[in-house]
């Protein structure tokens, strides 16, 4: 009587329920996905092949999320670089306009003072909290700024101090000479910008750049630093005007350094634009080698489809099924548990 009685037909339907109810999780996930629910059970020994194209598959997939983010610190680059190789322009405008007696000292002075402010602002330029041109030291202010009281100012003051016994602003400065300013500049300004003076008083920017992997075989460097000998340049020419154009050094010393200034400028611009080249051509690496990881996607993403996919419709057909299985095994089993003998002999 056990196996034909109530009880018994319920234990095997609700088992037939269990089962139903486990496959129809596996084709939703089959008809939402569109691939097999257990690679392993489906495939057997080519589960090592679909394994091998998922762990590739996902490499490149995040190499070229990263060069997203690669892509935009360069575009950004570029137009810092840009904003700085402008400011150069005008700041050489200005001092091309007083070699010929066009403008006041107070005046190109006033343009010095912009340009150092300028060049500090866009050389602390950030993106997602990393600074541009800071090189691996992305979370360090690369410029610091020059204004009364900063290291660099103390710096330049005390070089002028100790070359001439006197301030920019003593009466006694009026008797230096071109030829002496030449040499203060060569023999003490510029060691602070070009030499060992630059790091630490200027820039906290490292010479290194950051390296980046562009493709599974394929690096390059993505940044670009503020110790750059441009940015350099245009640092000095920019302090030079800023404060000895309106201290009291005579008019020959003022020719002098407005001279010096538009050499180093000319210069800057020269080295500001190799940099933007530089960053450019790297930028064309990098948009190829996402383009061609994209194709290597698609390729991979085919052969895995080809592998783990199913047949969207049957899925969907399954799925109906299977639901349509389960809610008449759920009436069924309603109606047997209503079944009693005492209701039969009543």
């Amino acid at each position: 009587m056990t196996s034909v009685s109530s009880a018994a037909i319920s234990n095997t339907m609700r088992y037939q329920q269990m089962r139903m109810q486990a496959d129809l999780v596996k084709a939703r996930k089959e008809a939402s996905t569109g691939k097999v629910a257990d690679t392993g059970l489906a495939l057997g020994g080519r589960t090592a092949q679909a394994v091998t194209f998922s762990r590739d598959l996902d490499r490149l997939n995040v190499i070229i999320d990263s060069n997203g983010l690669v892509g935009a610190r360069l575009s950004s680059t570029q137009t810092s670089l840009g904003q700085l190789s402008t400011a150069a322009q005008g700041f050489l405008s200005s001092l091309t306009t007083a070699t010929s007696g066009g403008s006041s000292n107070s005046l190109v002075g006033s343009t010095g003072d912009s340009t150092i402010q300028q060049l500090t602002s866009i050389l602390n330029t950030s993106v997602n909290g990393e600074y541009l041109f800071a090189g691996t030291n992305t979370d360090v202010r690369p410029i610091n700024d020059f204004a009364a009281g900063s290291p660099a100012r103390a710096a330049f003051d005390a070089a002028f101090a100790a070359k001439f016994g006197f301030d920019q602003d003593d009466p006694a400065a009026s008797g230096i000479t071109a030829a002496q300013m030449d040499d203060f500049i060569t023999n003490d300004v510029a060691p602070q910008f070009t030499g060992a003076g630059w790091q630490g008083t200027w820039s906290n920017a490292t010479d290194q750049q950051i390296v980046s992997r562009i493709a599974l075989n394929e690096t390059a460097p993505t940044s670009t630093s503020a110790n750059s000998e441009g940015v350099r340049k245009l640092a000095m020419a920019a302090a030079m005007v800023s404060i000895l154009m309106s201290s009291n050094i005579s008019q020959a010393a003022k020719d002098t350094v407005i001279s010096r200034s538009t050499t180093l400028v000319g210069e800057s611009l020269s080295g500001i634009g190799e940099l933007q080249s530089q960053a450019g051509v790297v930028q064309k690496r990098v948009s190829d080698a996402t383009d061609r990881m994209k194709t290597q996607v698609d390729l991979f993403e085919r052969h895995i489809l080809d592998l783990e996919g199913v047949d969207p419709a049957e899925a969907a057909t399954r799925v109906a099924d299977l639901t349509q299985h389960i809610e008449t095994s759920f009436a069924l089993t309603a109606r047997l548990q209503q079944l009693s003998l005492l209701n039969y002999l009543t």
